[in-house]
């Protein structure tokens, strides 16, 4: 039986590749992973999320930005999507393209049934490597669910989960708290809920 021999890009060929493709990948360890699709509750939450916090950072020195901009992980040359990026003051951008971030303050995912393991293993381990990162939070889209972990002055990271209809999330590390009711704000549960049990949806092509 053969194998199939898997070529390794350095950053800058996927760079290359990247900039010029028309959907998105990931880039860990030499390699290219292509980004899975998302579900109508997973575009719902991103854009509540986008509407809320960007509306309570209008007159303040933060910014959400959103799934189409990569972070650059330094230690380890990996690029990734978060479904948001909250920065405050100045975005600093890896270089003249202005398409790769480096000094995220707070990353939000958006579980879904093909990346959550991974949101919830490497990409976290990744992320905590990132010196200005200080708050890491995941959201359920198939539930009233939001956890939260916290970097501590010692480098530790408590974690904290929402799950009352009534509770908020609370950022700290830009003092702003977001209403659950909002976050989950026209997104039909029982419909995500048969979404992620369909064999139909996508399988997972991100490292685990």
């Amino acid at each position: 039986m053969s194998t199939q021999t898997r070529v390794r890009l350095t950053p800058e060929e996927y760079l290359a590749i990247e900039r010029n493709a028309e959907t998105r990948s990931e880039y860990f360890d030499g390699e290219m992973y292509p980004m899975p699709g998302v579900s109508l509750a997973h575009a719902v939450i991103v854009t509540n999320l986008t509407i809320e916090l960007g509306t309570q950072f209008l007159d303040r020195p933060c910014e959400i930005l959103g799934p189409d901009l990569r972070v650059k992980i330094p230690r380890s040359s990996a690029y990734v999507y978060p479904d948001h990026i909250v920065v405050l003051g100045e975005p600093d951008a890896e270089d003249e393209h202005q398409d790769a971030l480096l000094n995220p303050l707070i990353l939000i995912e958006v579980l879904s049934p093909s990346t959550e393991s991974h949101d919830r293993g490497l990409k976290f381990a990744l992320y905590r490597t990132i010196e200005s990162l200080r708050e890491y939070v995941l959201v359920s889209q198939t539930e009233f669910r939001v956890e939260r972990y916290l970097r501590q002055d010692d480098g530790n990271w408590r974690y904290s989960e929402v799950t009352d209809p009534g509770g908020s999330l609370e950022l700290a590390s830009v003092a702003c708290r977001v209403p659950l009711s909002r976050i989950y704000r026209k997104v039909d549960f029982e419909r995500a809920k048969r979404q992620s049990r369909s064999p139909s949806s996508p399988p997972s092509t991100t490292p685990h």
